[in-house]
Protein backbone atom coordinates (compact mmCIF):
# COMPACT_ATOMS: atom_id res chain seq x y z
CA UNK A 1 0.00 0.00 0.00
CA UNK A 2 2.81 2.35 0.43
CA UNK A 3 5.40 0.20 -0.69
CA UNK A 4 6.48 -1.47 2.70
CA UNK A 5 7.17 -5.14 3.07
CA UNK A 6 4.59 -7.64 2.08
CA UNK A 7 4.62 -8.55 6.01
CA UNK A 8 3.64 -4.76 6.89
CA UNK A 9 1.23 -4.70 4.08
CA UNK A 10 -0.72 -7.84 5.54
CA UNK A 11 -0.67 -6.64 8.99
CA UNK A 12 -1.75 -3.47 7.80
CA UNK A 13 -4.65 -5.06 5.96
CA UNK A 14 -5.60 -7.14 8.86
CA UNK A 15 -5.46 -3.88 11.35
CA UNK A 16 -7.85 -2.01 9.28
CA UNK A 17 -10.05 -4.60 8.73
CA UNK A 18 -10.11 -4.88 12.89
CA UNK A 19 -10.35 -1.43 13.83
CA UNK A 20 -12.39 0.30 10.71
CA UNK A 21 -15.68 -0.71 11.76
CA UNK A 22 -17.26 2.42 11.18
CA UNK A 23 -20.89 2.21 10.02
CA UNK A 24 -22.34 5.47 9.88
CA UNK A 25 -20.69 6.46 6.30
CA UNK A 26 -22.11 3.81 5.18
CA UNK A 27 -25.32 3.83 6.33
CA UNK A 28 -25.50 7.47 5.12
CA UNK A 29 -23.84 6.75 1.44
CA UNK A 30 -27.03 3.57 1.14
CA UNK A 31 -29.52 6.54 2.22
CA UNK A 32 -27.98 9.02 -0.69
CA UNK A 33 -27.95 6.56 -3.32
CA UNK A 34 -31.67 5.18 -2.67
CA UNK A 35 -33.12 1.79 -2.49
CA UNK A 36 -33.60 1.02 -6.53
CA UNK A 37 -30.70 -1.19 -7.86
CA UNK A 38 -28.65 0.40 -9.49
CA UNK A 39 -25.08 -0.23 -10.99
CA UNK A 40 -21.96 0.64 -8.92
CA UNK A 41 -18.44 1.21 -9.26
CA UNK A 42 -16.33 1.95 -5.99
CA UNK A 43 -12.76 2.74 -6.85
CA UNK A 44 -10.40 1.73 -3.87
CA UNK A 45 -13.10 -0.85 -2.31
CA UNK A 46 -9.98 -2.07 0.22
CA UNK A 47 -11.06 -4.82 2.36
CA UNK A 48 -15.33 -4.25 1.22
CA UNK A 49 -16.45 -2.52 4.37
CA UNK A 50 -18.43 -0.40 2.15
CA UNK A 51 -18.97 -2.37 -1.28
CA UNK A 52 -19.96 -5.52 0.57
CA UNK A 53 -23.20 -3.44 1.70
CA UNK A 54 -23.99 -2.08 -1.07
CA UNK A 55 -24.12 -5.38 -2.77
CA UNK A 56 -26.54 -6.38 0.26
CA UNK A 57 -28.74 -3.70 -0.45
CA UNK A 58 -29.51 -5.34 -4.15
CA UNK A 59 -26.99 -3.22 -5.85
CA UNK A 60 -24.94 -4.76 -8.56
CA UNK A 61 -21.50 -3.84 -7.86
CA UNK A 62 -17.79 -3.97 -8.63
CA UNK A 63 -14.70 -2.87 -6.87
CA UNK A 64 -10.74 -2.38 -7.46
CA UNK A 65 -8.14 -1.67 -5.06
CA UNK A 66 -4.03 -2.35 -5.55
CA UNK A 67 -4.17 -4.03 -2.26
CA UNK A 68 -3.88 -7.48 -2.45
CA UNK A 69 -4.03 -8.16 0.96
CA UNK A 70 -7.28 -5.81 1.38
CA UNK A 71 -9.01 -7.59 -1.42
CA UNK A 72 -8.45 -10.77 0.14
CA UNK A 73 -10.89 -9.96 3.18
CA UNK A 74 -13.31 -9.28 0.44
CA UNK A 75 -13.84 -13.05 -0.01
CA UNK A 76 -15.46 -14.35 3.27
CA UNK A 77 -17.56 -11.22 3.50
CA UNK A 78 -19.49 -11.48 0.14
CA UNK A 79 -19.91 -15.21 1.11
CA UNK A 80 -23.50 -16.16 -0.94
CA UNK A 81 -23.33 -12.50 -2.47
CA UNK A 82 -23.98 -12.87 -6.64
CA UNK A 83 -23.85 -9.59 -7.34
CA UNK A 84 -20.62 -8.03 -6.31
CA UNK A 85 -17.18 -8.90 -8.29
CA UNK A 86 -13.86 -6.92 -7.39
CA UNK A 87 -10.41 -7.02 -8.75
CA UNK A 88 -7.04 -5.82 -8.57
CA UNK A 89 -6.48 -2.62 -10.11
CA UNK A 90 -4.24 0.89 -9.98
CA UNK A 91 -6.76 3.36 -9.86
CA UNK A 92 -4.44 6.11 -11.50
CA UNK A 93 -2.92 3.93 -14.17
CA UNK A 94 -5.72 1.56 -14.80
CA UNK A 95 -9.32 2.19 -16.56
CA UNK A 96 -12.77 2.00 -14.81
CA UNK A 97 -14.50 0.93 -17.12
CA UNK A 98 -17.36 2.28 -18.03
CA UNK A 99 -21.67 2.00 -18.21
CA UNK A 100 -22.04 2.64 -14.31
CA UNK A 101 -25.16 4.41 -12.63
CA UNK A 102 -22.99 5.68 -9.42
CA UNK A 103 -19.23 5.88 -9.02
CA UNK A 104 -18.13 6.05 -5.01
CA UNK A 105 -15.16 7.76 -3.83
CA UNK A 106 -15.74 7.08 -0.42
CA UNK A 107 -13.67 6.24 2.25
CA UNK A 108 -12.01 9.82 2.31
CA UNK A 109 -10.05 8.10 -0.86
CA UNK A 110 -9.10 11.93 -2.44
CA UNK A 111 -7.47 12.76 0.77
CA UNK A 112 -5.24 8.84 0.87
CA UNK A 113 -4.70 8.31 -2.55
CA UNK A 114 -1.34 5.96 -3.39
CA UNK A 115 0.29 7.10 -6.40
CA UNK A 116 3.71 8.75 -8.14
CA UNK A 117 1.45 11.16 -9.77
CA UNK A 118 1.50 14.29 -8.59
CA UNK A 119 -0.88 14.35 -6.56
CA UNK A 120 -3.17 17.19 -7.14
CA UNK A 121 -3.03 16.07 -10.60
CA UNK A 122 -4.31 12.34 -9.27
CA UNK A 123 -6.99 14.21 -7.14
CA UNK A 124 -8.55 15.81 -10.24
CA UNK A 125 -7.75 12.22 -12.79
CA UNK A 126 -10.19 10.49 -10.27
CA UNK A 127 -13.04 12.68 -10.88
CA UNK A 128 -12.46 12.32 -14.62
CA UNK A 129 -12.52 8.67 -14.50
CA UNK A 130 -15.26 8.63 -12.41
CA UNK A 131 -17.04 10.69 -14.86
CA UNK A 132 -15.76 8.55 -17.94
CA UNK A 133 -16.93 5.60 -16.02
CA UNK A 134 -20.93 6.46 -15.41
CA UNK A 135 -23.66 6.69 -17.33
CA UNK A 136 -25.26 9.83 -18.73
CA UNK A 137 -27.33 10.93 -16.09
CA UNK A 138 -25.26 8.90 -13.57
CA UNK A 139 -24.07 10.21 -9.68
CA UNK A 140 -20.12 10.59 -8.18
CA UNK A 141 -20.71 10.16 -4.43
CA UNK A 142 -17.44 11.78 -2.94
CA UNK A 143 -16.69 11.45 0.94
CA UNK A 144 -14.10 13.97 1.54
CA UNK A 145 -12.27 14.45 4.84
CA UNK A 146 -9.17 16.59 4.23
CA UNK A 147 -7.44 15.66 7.64
CA UNK A 148 -9.38 17.91 10.24
CA UNK A 149 -8.83 21.13 8.23
CA UNK A 150 -11.91 23.19 7.32
CA UNK A 151 -12.91 22.14 3.76
CA UNK A 152 -14.41 25.69 2.62
CA UNK A 153 -10.57 27.48 3.31
CA UNK A 154 -8.33 27.91 0.81
CA UNK A 155 -5.76 26.92 3.34
CA UNK A 156 -5.91 24.33 6.25
CA UNK A 157 -6.96 25.78 9.71
CA UNK A 158 -3.99 23.69 11.24
CA UNK A 159 -1.14 21.33 11.09
CA UNK A 160 -0.82 18.19 12.71
CA UNK A 161 2.02 18.70 15.55
CA UNK A 162 1.64 15.64 17.37
CA UNK A 163 2.47 11.97 16.98
CA UNK A 164 -0.51 9.80 16.58
CA UNK A 165 -1.30 5.85 16.88
CA UNK A 166 -3.36 5.25 14.19
CA UNK A 167 -3.14 1.15 14.54
CA UNK A 168 -1.92 -0.70 17.39
CA UNK A 169 -2.68 -4.63 17.55
CA UNK A 170 -1.64 -8.49 16.47
CA UNK A 171 -2.63 -9.69 13.33
CA UNK A 172 -4.04 -12.97 12.17
CA UNK A 173 -0.40 -14.21 12.32
CA UNK A 174 1.04 -12.87 15.56
CA UNK A 175 2.77 -10.02 14.97
CA UNK A 176 2.22 -7.49 16.99
CA UNK A 177 2.96 -3.33 16.28
CA UNK A 178 1.83 -0.18 15.24
CA UNK A 179 1.60 2.33 12.92
CA UNK A 180 2.04 5.68 13.75
CA UNK A 181 1.68 9.42 12.02
CA UNK A 182 4.90 11.78 13.05
CA UNK A 183 4.16 15.31 13.17
CA UNK A 184 4.04 17.12 9.89
CA UNK A 185 4.22 20.21 8.13
CA UNK A 186 1.81 22.19 5.38
CA UNK A 187 3.57 24.46 2.07
CA UNK A 188 0.73 27.11 1.60
CA UNK A 189 2.29 27.51 -1.88
CA UNK A 190 2.13 23.63 -2.95
CA UNK A 191 -1.03 23.22 -0.68
CA UNK A 192 1.02 19.45 0.51
CA UNK A 193 0.64 18.34 4.25
CA UNK A 194 3.81 16.38 4.19
CA UNK A 195 4.57 13.51 6.99
CA UNK A 196 5.98 10.13 8.32
CA UNK A 197 4.12 7.28 8.59
CA UNK A 198 6.27 4.47 10.77
CA UNK A 199 5.82 1.18 11.32
CA UNK A 200 7.12 -0.63 14.05
CA UNK A 201 6.78 -4.69 14.37
CA UNK A 202 7.88 -7.29 16.71
CA UNK A 203 7.07 -10.31 14.75
CA UNK A 204 5.86 -13.88 16.08
CA UNK A 205 9.19 -15.16 15.54
CA UNK A 206 11.19 -12.11 17.75
CA UNK A 207 12.35 -10.10 15.25
CA UNK A 208 11.87 -6.07 15.03
CA UNK A 209 10.88 -4.33 11.89
CA UNK A 210 10.85 -0.71 12.00
CA UNK A 211 9.60 1.26 8.51
CA UNK A 212 9.95 4.95 8.04
CA UNK A 213 7.87 5.93 4.73
CA UNK A 214 7.56 9.78 3.77
CA UNK A 215 4.31 10.56 2.67
CA UNK A 216 2.23 13.62 1.63
CA UNK A 217 -1.19 14.67 0.99
CA UNK A 218 -2.79 17.48 -1.28
CA UNK A 219 -5.30 19.82 0.64
CA UNK A 220 -8.24 20.21 -1.74
CA UNK A 221 -10.10 23.05 -0.42
CA UNK A 222 -14.22 22.83 -1.45
CA UNK A 223 -13.95 26.12 -4.17
CA UNK A 224 -11.04 23.69 -5.97
CA UNK A 225 -12.83 20.22 -5.49
CA UNK A 226 -16.36 22.69 -7.15
CA UNK A 227 -14.07 23.48 -10.07
CA UNK A 228 -12.66 19.76 -10.85
CA UNK A 229 -16.34 18.44 -10.64
CA UNK A 230 -17.75 21.61 -13.18
CA UNK A 231 -14.73 20.74 -15.91
CA UNK A 232 -15.74 17.22 -15.80
CA UNK A 233 -18.95 17.77 -16.66
CA UNK A 234 -20.80 17.37 -12.93
CA UNK A 235 -23.41 19.19 -11.68
CA UNK A 236 -23.56 19.22 -7.56
CA UNK A 237 -27.21 17.58 -6.87
CA UNK A 238 -26.48 17.03 -2.96
CA UNK A 239 -23.97 18.35 -0.43
CA UNK A 240 -23.46 18.11 3.07
CA UNK A 241 -20.97 18.88 5.90
CA UNK A 242 -20.75 15.17 7.70
CA UNK A 243 -22.16 11.52 7.03
CA UNK A 244 -24.98 12.29 9.42
CA UNK A 245 -26.35 14.61 6.63
CA UNK A 246 -25.69 18.10 8.78
CA UNK A 247 -25.88 21.39 6.51
CA UNK A 248 -22.57 22.56 5.12
CA UNK A 249 -20.67 25.89 7.31
CA UNK A 250 -17.56 27.49 6.76
CA UNK A 251 -16.59 24.83 9.97
CA UNK A 252 -17.15 21.73 8.33
CA UNK A 253 -14.29 19.83 8.35
CA UNK A 254 -15.46 17.41 5.48
CA UNK A 255 -18.00 17.35 2.91
CA UNK A 256 -20.24 14.76 1.71
CA UNK A 257 -21.08 15.62 -2.67
CA UNK A 258 -23.69 13.81 -4.81
CA UNK A 259 -22.97 15.55 -8.00
CA UNK A 260 -24.24 14.35 -11.62
CA UNK A 261 -22.99 14.19 -14.69
CA UNK A 262 -25.01 15.82 -17.81
CA UNK A 263 -27.12 13.88 -19.83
Amino acid sequence: MFNEKAIISKWSADMYDQEETETNDVDFLLSVVGNAPKRILEACCGSGRILVPLAKAGHTVFGFDADEFMLAKIQRKAAGLANITWQAADAVHDDWGAGYDVVVLAGNILYNIVSDMDYAKAQELFIKKAASALNHGGYVYIDYRPGGHRVTQKEPSSTDDRDRVVFDGTDSDGNHGRMVILAGSYDAETQMNSFTRRFELTLKTGEAIRKDIPCQKHFAPLEQLHGWLADAGFAIGREYGDCNGNPLTDDSRSVVIYARKAE
